[in-house]
């Protein structure tokens, strides 16, 4: 029995090996998408496959990783043998976010697992950066990789389907390096405190995790609470429900009632839809509590087969990732009476022959009942880095025209949601582009007499676009993002 100080210290090496997994790996990554962005996820799973302790990077890639490993669980494990994956009905979410998972042993017994997952700049999808906005069926999306082992032939048969090779090949080694930090550090846990002691010490953080969630569970109102968002399909608006039952320390999450799976690519997988409640719990309780399957164990996601929030496999999904997942946070967030932030990635692929190019733009923030919302944040599922100016306009053929708060457009009220931003690009060589985004037709609402956000608006070169659009960009022109606002709290 661990008493709380060693409970504690162990904690802390835990959280400690998925940080510097992930600083290994953002500063080997070649492209900018992990290297300056950040999007990127690491964590640590025990030999059942269970989550011990991951980094506070991408909360989508951290909910949903645990299907992952458990992808690859019954297969034969070896020493240096790692695994690959992003098939999103099979462990993965959607194609770009590629899953890296390495068994780790001691003496012959496997410790657990180290694993890291990243969203990669081009997997060889129908167009340049693989997140088209109008796909219908996954295999437009990109390369489909069902769990496989990870060698240099591996890795050399799957970045000559995508897009620049060199980049791919060096992004996947860098994920391999995480892993190997990760499985260093366990291993290295293992040596200090006997295999047998770490067992026993893991459990006790997933047990700890579980008391904690619990008991931030309980002080909350018991009840039912129900809330209704859309997603703004190209077709129309696609209604999704929740209903929310808290009983004591446990929690149901039921989205009975919400829409059939999409024809395009708004559609996520359940381990998607999971992921983004337990985003949104973890945002309702205590941010101390230490990140591991043990705080998920009190709550219960229910989302039927065959609709959005649990597509059935074959589906496209490059927008439910991404969008899909930060409306069913909003969702659990409204329905416990919080204002709601930006709700969207905003989501930009640029590329050609030479290049691809990906960024998630920040917004405004929902306000709080003690304070104003931040401005110009990557908010909820996205949590990740803006693209400094002076890295894109180096590395890409692009210049960045305009780039300010979007002042204003947060939501008023007794406290005021936070700020949009405003962002222009500038083609200085023939380009498509590609455009995902949610909240332009319906603002991101307020809470308690606060005031909704101002909705997201983009130009090309002065023309207005939908929320949703692909196109080409030539040399000179102009495409214009301005993103949401958040929500205000409270009458003023």
């Amino acid at each position: 029995m661990l008493d709380a100080i060693e409970l504690q210290v162990v904690t802390g090496a835990l959280r400690a090996a998925c940080e510097e997994m992930g600083v290994v790996l953002t500063r080997s990554a070649h492209s900018s998408n992990i290297k300056e962005r950040r999007d990127a996820s690491t964590a640590l799973f025990d030999p059942r496959g269970e989550m011990v302790m991951q980094a506070e990077h991408i909360p989508v890639h951290l909910g949903a990783m645990p299907a992952a490993v458990a992808a690859v669980l019954p297969e034969r494990h070896r020493p240096g043998v790692s695994w690959i994956l992003n098939d999103p009905f099979a462990g993965g979410t959607h194609l770009p976010d590629i899953t890296v998972i390495t068994p780790v042993f001691a003496g012959g017994e496997l410790l657990g697992f180290a694993a890291s997952r990243a969203h990669h700049a081009d997997v060889g999808g129908r167009v340049p950066g693989s997140m088209p906005a109008d796909s219908r069926t996954l295999l437009e999306e990109g390369v489909v990789i069902s769990a496989r082992p990870l060698d240099e032939p591996a890795i050399e048969e799957l970045v000559a389907r995508m897009r620049q090779p060199a980049e791919r090949r060096a992004d996947l080694r860098a994920q391999l390096a995480a892993n190997q930090t990760g499985a260093l550090r366990l291993s290295e846990l293992a040596h200090r405190l006997g295999a047998a002691r770490l067992r026993e010490a893991t459990d006790a953080v997933l047990d700890y995790s579980e008391r904690r969630t619990r008991a931030c569970l309980a002080a909350l109102e018991d009840g039912t609470f129900t809330a209704v968002d859309v997603l703004e399909a190209p077709e129309g608006d696609l209604e999704l429900r929740l209903q929310a039952v808290l009983a004591g320390d446990r929690l149901i999450l039921d989205f009975a009632g919400s829409a059939a799976q999409h024809p395009g690519n708004l559609n996520c997988p359940l381990a998607v839809t999971r992921s983004a409640c337990l985003f949104a719990v973890r945002a309702l309780t205590d941010a101390d509590i230490p990140s591991s399957a043990g705080a998920h164990r009190p709550i219960e996601v229910r989302a039927p087969e065959g609709t959005v929030l649990n597509a059935r496999p074959g589906a496209a999904v490059a927008a439910g990732n991404v969008e899909t997942s930060s409306r069913v946070a909003d969702l659990v967030l409204a329905a416990f009476g919080r204002a709601l932030g930006q709700g969207t990635m905003n989501n930009l692929t640029l590329g050609n022959r030479s290049f691809s190019y990906y960024e998630t733009l920040g917004g405004g923030q929902g306000a709080c009942p003690e304070a104003d919302g931040p401005s110009a944040v990557h908010v909820a599922m996205s949590n990740t880095l803006n693209t400094p100016i002076e890295a894109l306009e180096r590395e890409f053929p692009l210049r960045i025209t305009h780039y300010a708060l979007r002042r204003g457009s947060g939501g008023a009220g007794l406290h005021r949601g936070g700020d949009g931003v405003v962002r222009e690009v500038e083609a200085l060589e023939r380009m498509t582009f590609s455009l995902i985004a949610e909240r332009r037709r319906h603002p991101p609402p307020g809470a308690r007499g606060g005031e909704p956000g101002e909705r997201g608006h983009d130009e090309l070169d002065g023309r207005p676009l939908p929320g949703k659009v692909s196109g080409t960009l030539e040399p000179g022109q102009r495409l214009r993002i301005e993103t949401p606002g958040g929500g205000g709290f409270g009458h003023v």
